[in-house]
C-alpha cells in the first residue's frame, strides 16, 4: 500500500528530485561526449582517477579510492587499522551505520569488536572515548549523525577528539556519508574538517545524487592496502564508469547548492515555530536535515501519511517509532524539493497536519 500510494503522489518533500533512468542516462551520455570519457578497466582510467584525486585533494589527503559501497568501505578500513595495531577494539556511537544497518557483518566476519560510546541521543565527546579502559585501535565519527537528526559536535569538541586519538595512536575514521552537508554549519573547508582524521569515507549518492558508490580517502599506504582488500571481497568491478560519471557530472553543482539548502533549513525551522504541537530534533539546524516528532504512535503516523497522500497527493516521508509510546518522527533531508517549495505551500501543508492532529486528539 505505501509504495503504490507514493507512486500516485505528485509532491515529495524530503530529498532531491530524482531523474528517471532515461533522463539520467541521457544527461550522462551528453556529459561523457563533452568530456571525451572512456571506460575505466578495473578502476584504471583517466576519468575515475581524476575524480578520485579531486576528492582526495578536496579532503586534504594523499590518495582516494572508489569503492562500490560504503558497507564494503568502512569495515575494511577499520579492519586494516586493527591489524596494524594488533588490537581489534573499535569505538563508535550506538547509532553508527556499521553497528545499526549492516547486519552485524563486522561481528559475523570476525573483523573487530565494537565498543559503544556516548549517549544514544547526542554526539559523543572525547570524555566518552576516555571512559573505556580498554585499548582502542580505532574510533568512528559520523559527520553529521543521521540517526539523531543530523547533529554535529562543535568544531572545538571535534578538535579535542582528533588531538586525543593522535596522542593515543587511535585510528580516527570519519563516516562522512553526509560530510558535504556539514561545512555550512562549521563554516570550514572540507579539508579543515577532515584534518586530523586518518581516513574518510564519503558517499557518491547521498547529497551528490549519483547512482551509488563511495570514496575512501587516506594516505597512499592505506589506500593501496584497501585496494587489494576490496578486490579480495569482490569489489573489483570491471567498469565503474556509470557510478563515477553520474556523480562527477553534478558534483560541483551539488556542493555549491549546499549553503542554500542549509539556509532553507533555517527558514523551515522558523516556519515550524508556528506549530508547537511538533518537536524538532535538533532544536536548531546543524545540517540540511532534521527529525520532526509527532504526538502520535507509529501506526497513527502512517495513517496520517497515507491520508495526506490520498487527499492531497503529497508524500510526507517515512514515519519511524520513537522512544515514547505515543510519539513518532519523520526525517526530512532538505534538498531541492523543499528548496523550491513556496512557503505558502509548506505552511498550508503544516496547517493541514495541525488540523489533523487536533481532530485526532478530540
Amino acid at each position: 500500500m505505501p509504495t503504490n500510494l507514493r507512486k500516485q503522489c505528485h509532491t515529495f518533500l524530503s530529498g532531491n528530485h530524482e531523474y528517471s533512468p532515461a533522463e539520467l542516462f541521457t544527461q550522462m551520455a551528453t556529459w561523457c561526449e563533452a568530456h571525451h570519457v572512456e571506460h575505466d578497466t578495473y578502476g584504471e582510467g583517466e576519468t575515475i582517477e581524476q575524480f578520485e584525486q579531486k576528492i582526495a585533494e578536496l579532503l586534504g589527503f594523499e590518495s582516494a579510492l572508489f569503492v562500490i559501497s560504503g558497507t564494503m568501505t568502512q569495515p575494511t578500513v577499520l579492519q586494516l587499522a586493527c591489524q596494524q595495531r594488533r588490537c581489534y577494539n573499535v569505538a563508535m556511537h550506538e547509532t553508527c551505520h556499521i553497528n545499526r544497518h549492516e547486519g552485524q557483518g563486522y561481528q559475523l566476519q570476525n573483523r573487530f569488536h565494537v565498543l559503544p560510546i556516548g549517549d544514544r541521543h547526542s554526539p559523543w565527546l572525547v570524555d566518552d572515548l576516555k571512559a573505556w579502559p580498554d585499548e582502542l585501535a580505532a574510533a568512528v565519527y559520523e559527520l553529521p549523525m543521521r540517526e539523531i537528526g543530523g547533529q554535529l559536535p562543535s568544531f572545538e569538541q571535534l578538535s579535542a577528539i582528533k588531538t586525543y586519538c593522535h596522542a593515543q595512536n587511535i585510528h580516527l575514521h570519519m563516516d562522512g556519508a553526509r560530510l558535504w552537508e556539514s561545512a555550512a554549519f562549521y563554516q570550514k573547508s572540507y579539508a579543515d574538517i577532515a584534518q586530523g582524521f586518518d581516513s574518510v569515507y564519503v558517499s557518491l549518492y547521498k547529497g551528490v545524487n549519483g547512482l551509488g558508490g563511495s570514496i575512501l580517502a587516506g594516505d597512499n599506504a592505506l589506500i593501496e592496502k584497501a585496494r587489494l582488500w576490496m578486490r579480495r571481497q569482490g569489489g573489483n568491478v570491471y567498469h565503474r564508469t556509470p557510478y563515477v560519471v553520474s556523480a562527477a557530472m553534478q558534483f560541483d553543482a551539488r556542493l555549491a547548492a549546499l549553503p542554500k539548502l542549509f539556509a532553507r533549513t533555517q527558514q523551515i525551522y522558523q516556519i515550524f515555530q508556528r506549530y508547537p504541537v511538533v518537536t524538532l530534533n535538533p532544536s536548531q539546524p546543524q545540517a540540511n536535515m532534521l527529525h520532526w516528532y509527532l504526538p502520535m504512535d507509529l501506526e497513527k503516523a502512517n495513517t496520517l501519511r497515507d491520508t495526506l497522500a490520498k487527499q492531497k497527493g503529497i508524500w510526507l516521508g517515512h514515519p519511524q517509532s520513537a522512544p515514547q509510546p505515543n510519539q513518532s518522527f519523520i526525517e526530512w533531508y532538505v534538498g531541492d524539493r523543499l528548496l523550491t517549495m513556496p512557503d505558502d505551500e509548506l505552511i498550508a501543508l503544516l496547517d493541514w497536519i495541525q488540523n489533523y492532529l487536533h481532530a485526532e486528539q478530540r
